[in-house]
C-alpha cells in the first residue's frame, strides 16, 4: 500500500510546482491537484503525462490510479475565485 504523502513528495521532487495536494485512503487509488508554471502552453494530456513521469514505474503498479486536476498558476487563481 502506498501513501498519498509519498506521491506528493515524488511529484514535488520531480516537477516545479506551486501547489500539490494528493488524497487517497485505500493505498492504490488517488486523486490530486497539481499547479505548475511548467504547464503553460501544454495540452491537459501533456500536463498529466508530466506528473505521471515523476512517478515512473509506480504508475500502474503500486499506484493503480491517479485522477488529476492540473492547472497553471493563472488557471489556479481563477479556479479559486470561483469557489
Amino acid at each position: 500500500m502506498f501513501q498519498a504523502a509519498e506521491i506528493q513528495r515524488l511529484i514535488e521532487a520531480g516537477l516545479p510546482c506551486e501547489f500539490v495536494a494528493i488524497e487517497g485512503d485505500d493505498g492504490v487509488h488517488f486523486s490530486g491537484i497539481v499547479v505548475s508554471a511548467s504547464f503553460e502552453g501544454q495540452m491537459r494530456v501533456r500536463q498529466h503525462q508530466a506528473v505521471y513521469a515523476t512517478l515512473g514505474k509506480l504508475m500502474g503498479n503500486e499506484i493503480h490510479a491517479l485522477q488529476l486536476q492540473t492547472y497553471t498558476p493563472a488557471q489556479w487563481t481563477e479556479f479559486q475565485k470561483s469557489l
